[in-house]
């Protein structure tokens, strides 16, 4: 299972950033997709994911309201469109997946597969 990140970068306060998550269509179909991110220094958290069956989202608190996640079914790919972003923002961001059902999207032990990883600055 190969997921590919692309998108990361530089930004200022306030600007926004999409980042997309391209993966097989073997991998993509039900199931489950997570956005993850590293700040520097601190532990992964979860950000958000969407099950890709019936499109249900889900978002940590931080980031409601700012960051939508989304699918591409022609193109297997998942995005996360970052909008008003603020320098707590910044960190190593991830997607992740699994060929299980996972039942608690925020818990990163349930996925099995990650990407290489996107950087995003905010400054």
């Amino acid at each position: 299972v190969q997921l590919v990140e692309s998108g990361g970068g530089s930004v200022q306060v306030g600007g926004s950033l999409r980042l997309s998550c391209a993966t097989s269509r073997a991998t993509y179909e039900n199931t489950c997709m997570g956005w993850f991110r590293q700040p520097p220094g601190k532990e992964r958290e979860p950000v958000a994911s969407i099950y890709t069956g019936k499109s249900y989202t889900y978002y940590v608190d931080s980031v409601v309201g700012r960051f939508t996640v989304s699918r591409d079914k022609a193109e297997n790919t998942v995005y996360l469109q970052m909008d008003n972003l603020k320098t707590e923002d910044t960190g190593t961001y991830y997607c992740a997946t699994s060929r299980r059902y996972i039942f608690n999207w925020n818990r990163a032990s349930e996925y099995e597969y990650w990407g290489q990883g996107t950087q995003v600055t905010v400054s």
